[in-house]
């Protein structure tokens, strides 16, 4: 098992932001500078190509810790971030742009990716889980949601399905391939999104995965507009989701 160790650290605006290492996986957490102890803790997943500080990240961490007084930590995606990228991470990603650039279906070189990269990070999402909550500001005992969407969805969905330690989620904009057997696994509460104009994710493909999550509470949430087009009021609504499922005390600042 591997410890968690600081790297860096900085504060602004009421948040402290930490790097850390666990093992060779970097990470960040934010968490609440009055230093809240035994608060909740969400784990988020960052999108295909992208890092554990995007603004995507760092913009919903803000919201969670300001807006609920949660701690919340990513790791870097293997091959994204700060991690080398393998053979095989330049042969996936050229067979993506390749496809793209001739008009071709990105679907099946995405899901077949994603589901390799998640086979490597879902154990080292158990292992960060399990160093966090060695630190006295989180403990083992407290509630954890996990928040991801895209590749956070490809690597959160089969980690939720392992993790008994989760206890509420956020996912969306994927392929059912590969995840609907895993998401049948999982009974957690559920907010699901989706684009209803994907140009990538059927209307028909995007339902199914949520109709495969065997969970009593889950919800669709269903807006116009292509992929990259998710209205960034739906963040504030995962937030709202995570309070509710968490325990957090909800702010005007979300």
């Amino acid at each position: 098992m591997h410890s968690l160790q600081f790297t860096a650290g900085s504060s602004s605006n009421g948040v402290i932001e930490r790097d850390f290492t666990v093992g060779d996986v970097p990470g960040v957490l934010w968490s609440p500078a009055s230093g809240a102890d035994r608060a909740p803790l969400v784990l988020m997943g960052h999108g295909g190509g992208n890092h554990k500080k995007h603004p995507a990240m760092s913009g919903r961490a803000r919201l969670l810790v300001t807006g609920c007084g949660f701690h919340v930590a990513v790791i870097d995606a293997p091959g994204h971030g700060d991690r080398p990228r393998t053979a095989h991470d330049e042969a996936e990603i050229a067979e993506l742009f390749r496809a793209r650039a001739a008009g071709e279906p990105e679907g099946p070189i995405v899901v077949r990716y994603n589901a390799h990269l998640a086979e490597l990070a879902v154990p080292e999402y158990r292992a960060t889980l399990d160093a966090l909550q060695e630190l006295a500001e989180i403990g083992a005992d407290g509630p954890v949601g996990y928040w991801g969407i895209n590749m956070g969805t490809a690597i959160g969905v089969p980690f939720v399905a392992a993790e008994p330690r989760i206890t509420a989620a956020v996912f969306g904009q994927h392929w059912p391939h590969v995840l609907a057997e895993k998401a049948k696994q999982i009974a957690v509460p559920i907010e699901f999104d989706l684009q209803w104009d994907d140009e990538h994710i059927s209307r028909e493909e995007g339902l199914a995965l949520f109709d495969a999550f065997a969970s009593k509470e889950k919800s669709l949430h269903v807006n116009s507009g292509k992929h990259k087009e998710l209205p960034r009021f739906e963040a504030d609504s995962a937030v709202r989701f995570f309070a509710r499922h968490l325990g957090g005390a909800l702010t005007g600042s979300a």
